[in-house]
């Protein structure tokens, strides 16, 4: 009798243990099902590549061709200023008056000296040609005569001494007059009139040039490699664009025509400059703002519909599908929209599947269901077979009420 009763315990705990497992085997499957089912739809497209323009942008900053620093060449007292500050001015314009009369009377010593010298050699010049006739004839000393010829030769040196001295004293009054230089745009002015100025005091004034200006900008030696690969030459013109640091374009279109020799080691950057015209005095020195640099040539660059690319804090992203067609999160770097796709720079190759629809609804790593075609307003009509299906049970339970 107790042998009956453990085999009929034991059946039963194999009966509930397969009916466990079934159960379990069940539960999976139709989560298996209900996943499939649940898959959002997406439409996948290959990535290809076109020929295009290669950019690049990097910051930038704006520089005068010419920057001078107005000094004073002499000692002395400022008496006048001739422009107002932020005018603008031009090469040879008089800027400032350094009091003059000092050197003006310097002039006249020293041009009265070369005078007097002059004068003392035309009469010596004339003597000595008297006692050239004289010596033929034996009529003086061949000693007397060579005394005369020293004597002219002393007051030449005399008169190329006294000229020099006379031109050091013009050059000295000149400077009494301080011009500009160049054209361009004038600064603030540093010392008043009426103040002692000398050429350690510093600068008067400064004067930056405006038409052409330069913009200098540090390019990534891999980037500038690249540039130079599609253009077969490290050594040609290429165009770039200036933006303002409130996002505005320049207008006008400017030439890379400058870089540096040598790559910066702690940067990894090579400096190149960039020309552009300023007619309208828009681009100001020292102003900050970006560059955008293009090739000469056009090179093969994959491209990405711009329905595809998202973005978050860490940058633009889509989804690409990995070997087993899952959507995976990839992270790409672009360059400009071109015909309603992203260039992309970074992060994709050609050939690679993304996913162009759908994609609010995909999980990184979670199934989906890849379709040619996503139709519109399909989640409505999902959500409105849910509705009938909830009104049918309750029209069921209405009926039986009944």
């Amino acid at each position: 009798m107790r042998g009956k009763i453990i085999l009929i315990l034991l059946i039963m705990f194999g009966l509930i243990g397969a009916r466990a497992l079934y159960s379990a085997y069940s539960t999976k499957a139709n989560a298996g099902r209900r996943g499939a089912s649940d898959a959002p739809e997406v439409t996948v497209q290959e990535v290809k590549s076109i020929p295009i323009i290669t950019s690049f942008e990097a910051p930038a900053r704006v520089s005068a061709k010419y920057r001078v620093e107005v000094m004073a060449r002499i000692s002395g007292y400022l008496t006048k200023s001739y422009f107002k500050e932020g005018d603008f001015v031009k090469a040879g314009q008089l800027l400032f008056e350094i009091e003059p009369l000092e050197y003006k009377l310097a002039v006249q010593q020293a041009k009265g000296n070369l005078d007097n010298a002059r004068a003392q050699l035309t009469y010596y010049e004339k003597q000595l040609a008297r006692y050239q006739e004289l010596v033929d004839k034996d009529y003086v000393a061949r000693s007397d005569y060579d005394n005369m010829l020293a004597q002219r030769d002393a007051y030449r040196a005399q008169v190329a001494l006294y000229e020099s001295a006379y031109r050091d004293a013009q050059r000295n009054y000149s400077y009494t007059q301080v011009k500009a230089p160049v054209d361009g745009r004038i600064g603030i002015i540093n010392v008043t009139v009426g103040n002692y100025v000398n050429a350690q005091a510093g600068y008067l004034t400064t004067i930056n040039s405006e038409d052409p200006m330069y913009v200098t900008f540090p390019l990534d030696s891999k980037d500038y490699a690249m540039l130079n690969s599609i253009d077969g030459s490290a050594n040609v013109n290429r165009v770039v664009e200036y933006k303002f640091s409130t996002g505005m374009l320049y207008k006008e279109k400017g030439v890379q025509d400058f870089r540096d020799n040598k790559v910066d080691e702690t940067t990894g950057t090579i400096t190149l400059r960039a020309t552009f015209k300023n007619p309208h005095g828009e681009l100001i020195q020292g102003d900050y703002g970006r560059i955008v640099i293009y090739s000469n040539n056009k090179s093969p660059a994959p491209v990405v519909p711009v329905e595809a690319v998202m973005e978050n804090q860490e940058g633009q992203y889509l989804y690409k599908l990995d070997g087993e067609n899952l959507p995976r999160l990839n992270y790409i770097k672009t360059t400009l929209q071109q015909d309603g796709n992203w260039v992309v720079s970074s992060g994709i190759n050609p050939g690679d599947k993304i996913i162009v629809a759908g994609i609010q609804k995909v999980v990184s790593g979670q199934p989906v269901k890849i379709v040619d075609k996503i139709e519109a307003g399909s989640g409505i009509k999902q959500q409105q077979s849910l509705i009938d299906k909830i009104k049918g049970l309750f029209t069921k339970k209405d009926n039986k009420a009944e």
